[in-house]
């Protein structure tokens, strides 16, 4: 487990976002992502473990033009693990994949998780063909994160070692069907949406 504060690094990555749609996972990511940088550029998820990554993916195809940032978990990224293998595959070059690492699986119970000791994030996704990575784990690397994820011609995957959330969830809507709506306007427009 690292010691970076997980709405620090998030709050830092995204203080320029510029037009960046950004897709969070289940969970603490979403509550950081509302917490820092609330937007209708922001697809919440919710109950969908394992699907972040595949989402913004698809999500990155369908708006070429637009930066598709995926913020996940640990855990969550660990479920979805092949999806990397697709990423790679498709190359699109405005994906980037942030992954909160904190060794465990919080949301249930602080449980040692498979990154805690053999599983390396960072190296299976070179395995599966994504070509630009990083992990950080102390705050003079965290400068570094922005650019790499909102500027670097992806797709991209950073990891980075944070410590277990000590901040309280700040929830975004849990209304499926109205997060659908604001976000498909917000992207789309109102006479598409």
């Amino acid at each position: 487990m690292g010691e970076l504060h997980r709405r620090d690094v998030l709050g830092r990555v995204l203080e320029d976002r510029g037009g960046a749609l950004v897709v969070p996972g289940l969970g603490t990511a979403n509550y950081d992502l509302f917490s820092v940088s609330p937007s209708d550029d922001n697809a919440y998820m919710w109950n969908a473990m394992g699907l972040t990554v595949p989402t913004g993916l698809g999500l990155a195809i369908a708006q070429p033009d637009r930066r598709v940032l995926v913020v996940t978990g640990d855990g969550e990224m660990m479920m979805g693990i092949g999806s990397l293998s697709v990423v790679a595959a498709q190359a699109p070059e405005n994906l980037s994949i942030l992954v909160m690492d904190n060794e465990m699986f919080e949301e249930t119970g602080a449980q040692t998780g498979l990154s805690a000791k053999h599983a390396d994030i960072e190296k299976i996704a070179v395995g599966s063909g994504i070509e630009k990575t990083m992990t950080v784990r102390s705050d003079n690397e965290v400068a570094r994160l922005s650019a790499f994820l909102l500027k670097e011609r992806g797709p991209v995957l950073a990891v980075a070692k944070v410590a277990a959330s000590r901040d309280d969830p700040i929830y975004p809507t849990m209304d499926g069907p109205g997060i659908v709506r604001t976000f498909r306007t917000s992207v789309l427009g109102a006479h598409e949406a």
